[in-house]
């Protein structure tokens, strides 16, 4: 999800609209009250501050009145300008505005430190709560929305809580200020000031009416372009192989156009609101001006109070327009906590039991006992799985893809429950494990390879954060990594680029294989463990893997069948079942379903 345009002084800012405003408003306040005293702080040194600037324009007034009174005594040989009168004044508006600016300042500073605070509480509570989904959030949820609560909606939420909130009560006592100190000085005036907000309203609304539609559009097209950008960013190879450029950027030009009528509509027509406004402002200001002379002539009121006064028609108008663009701010703020709070509040996975077994119990022995699975409950998957492998087995499971292969690894490290049966480890059912110690006994190499922006020595280590260099340098060299390692300018302390594309994809296999090893795990799956190397590392690799799996429980998923010939046992599936089981020489004299797999793949040259 793009995110949200910011506009200039003039603009409305439209966006998307909370489906529960009040109810979403409720739970941000009621996420903030432990900032409660800091923003009852900061909401009074904003009132003080803006009460202080009030009294500005009318102390500015005495003192052009004493200044207009010096000149006309001056004209007519009565006197002079009492400049010590008008010092002392400015003296004391000099304060008034120090002190004001010394308020708001504080008011900032402390508002700042707390939108900071939620966005670091939000951002910790998103992170924890990632970690208490369970995989089926993911597999319905894309990254880019889960991207959006952390990054987008977070930071909607702080700005508002550093600027729109303080200025909601800024602009408040503003207008009720501001009206006080303009009844104080002429009444008549101040309605004839007050006649001018009904056009202001009038202009207001229609542009918002009119506008509001483009920024919508501008916000749905900023979002197709970026994800358009991102889509082809990502698959930049595959676009190039498939010479699909000029088709990616006819679709970027036909997104950018769109972006481009609805994005120069929404700003036009905001940006024309300031200068109706103006125009109706300067109107008023007219016959504010003809109206203070006449009465300025009568002696009802002096020069300096229609200075005041002017300066106080100007900053009762921009209130309006300020309150008017916080509350559609609002609106978004309240859209973006709606998201992010729906996010904190989705079903976590089933609570580890309370009395857990320790994974020191877990030697190797597992049991699929009439194991059902499936993704969606009205699609079973995985039909009655029934497995017994004892400690230290090597166990290869094979199958068509589709099969159900992966889906059963994931099973046993409880990244799903089973939907009927049950799985145990040493007598025990997965499910009386704590998640993170019983998975600390696994471990896992993935056909798809994952490391983070580090050094090749640290992402070996975080197979087992507290090992030390020796035991990484012999981890490398088990997997065969070290020698290509060393070849590297920097060797271990090589930095992996983001995603560590300044290596082969072999090498990064290699390299999640020396993390696994360095782990020393009690049992160990590997996943097409050696799809990305090539023959020759393949056997070096097999020969560690050998060494690596004695004494240790192993599921080997694979396609290519050669790579399981030693497999103690081999489970054949098919359509979620075992359809058979035996050593290899023993499959291969069935010849069944393995037997055909087997010979196919050297049908086609693939030994």
């Amino acid at each position: 999800m793009a995110g949200p345009m910011r506009h200039g002084p003039g603009a409305m800012a439209v966006g998307e609209k909370a489906k529960d405003f009040k109810g979403t408003m409720k739970k941000l306040l009621a996420y903030m009250r432990r900032y409660l005293p800091s923003i009852v702080l900061a909401l009074l040194c904003a009132v003080g501050g803006t009460v202080f600037s009030i009294f500005g324009p009318k102390i500015l007034g005495q003192a052009t009145t004493k200044l207009f009174e010096g000149v006309i005594a001056m004209l007519t040989g009565t006197g002079g300008i009492d400049f010590g009168a008008i010092g002392q004044i400015l003296l004391f508006l000099a304060g008034l505005y120090v002190l004001s600016a010394l308020l708001s300042y504080v008011q900032g500073w402390v508002m700042a430190g707390i939108a900071t605070k939620v966005s670091y509480a939000m951002r910790t509570d998103i992170s924890q709560k990632i970690d208490r989904l369970p995989m089926s959030y993911f597999d319905r949820v894309p990254h880019g929305e889960v991207l959006s609560r952390i990054t987008n909606d977070v930071d909607m939420v702080t700005q508002t809580l550093n600027q729109s909130l303080s200025q909601v009560v800024t602009q408040l006592t503003m207008i009720v200020g501001v009206l006080c100190m303009m009844l104080s000085i002429s009444p008549l005036m101040t309605l004839i000031a007050i006649c001018i907000l009904p056009v202001c309203l009038v202009i207001v609304m229609n542009v918002v009416r009119h506008s509001q539609k483009f920024f919508r559009r501008q916000q749905e097209y900023l979002g197709h372009v970026n994800g358009h950008v991102e889509e082809m960013y990502g698959a930049h190879v595959v676009v190039t192989a498939f010479n699909g450029q000029e088709e990616s950027i006819e679709t970027f030009n036909g997104l950018n156009e769109k972006l481009y009528q609805s994005a120069w509509k929404s700003q036009f027509l905001s940006g024309m609101m300031m200068p109706l406004m103006n125009f109706v402002s300067n109107l008023g200001y007219v016959a504010i001006c003809v109206l203070g002379g006449f009465l300025s002539l009568n002696g009802t009121i002096t020069v300096g109070d229609i200075q005041a006064f002017t300066q106080y028609v100007r900053q009762f108008t921009q209130p309006i327009t300020q309150l008017a663009n916080i509350s559609n701010q609002l609106q978004m703020t309240a859209a973006a906590a709606e998201r992010v709070f729906l996010f904190l509040e989705e079903p976590e996975e089933v609570p580890d039991t309370k009395e857990p077994v320790p994974s020191s119990e877990i030697n190797g022995s597992v049991y699929f006992a009439h194991v059902h699975f499936g993704y969606v409950p009205e699609k079973i998957i995985i039909n009655d799985f029934s497995a017994i492998v004892q400690p230290g087995t090597k166990v290869a499971i094979v199958g068509p893809t589709g099969a159900g292969k992966t889906t059963m690894v994931k099973l046993l490290m409880r990244f799903y429950d089973v939907s009927d049966g049950a799985i145990l480890l040493d007598g025990y059912d997965v499910r009386q494990f704590e998640r993170g110690d019983m998975r600390s006994a696994f471990g896992m190499v993935l056909q798809d390879t994952w490391l983070y922006n580090d050094t090749i020595r640290e992402n070996i280590r975080f197979g087992r954060l507290d090992a030390s260099d020796e035991d990484v340098l012999a981890a490398a060299k088990a997997a065969q990594v070290d020698h290509f390692v060393r070849t590297l300018p920097q060797g271990y302390d090589t930095v992996l680029n983001e995603d560590a594309s300044n290596i082969s994809q072999g090498q990064k296999q290699l390299l999640t294989i020396a993390r696994t090893i360095i782990s020393d795990p009690k049992i160990l799956i590997l996943d097409e463990a050696t799809s990305s190397v090539d023959t020759r590392t393949e056997l070096a690799i097999q020969k560690a893997m050998d060494e690596l799996t004695k004494g240790r429980t192993s599921f080997i998923i694979a396609h290519r069948l050669s790579t399981i010939r030693d497999a103690d046992m081999i489970l054949v599936m098919k359509d979620g079942d075992i359809v058979e089981t035996g050593n290899h020489n023993e499959l291969l004299a069935k010849g069944g379903f393995y037997a055909n797999l087997y010979n196919s793949q050297f049908a086609n040259g693939e030994e």
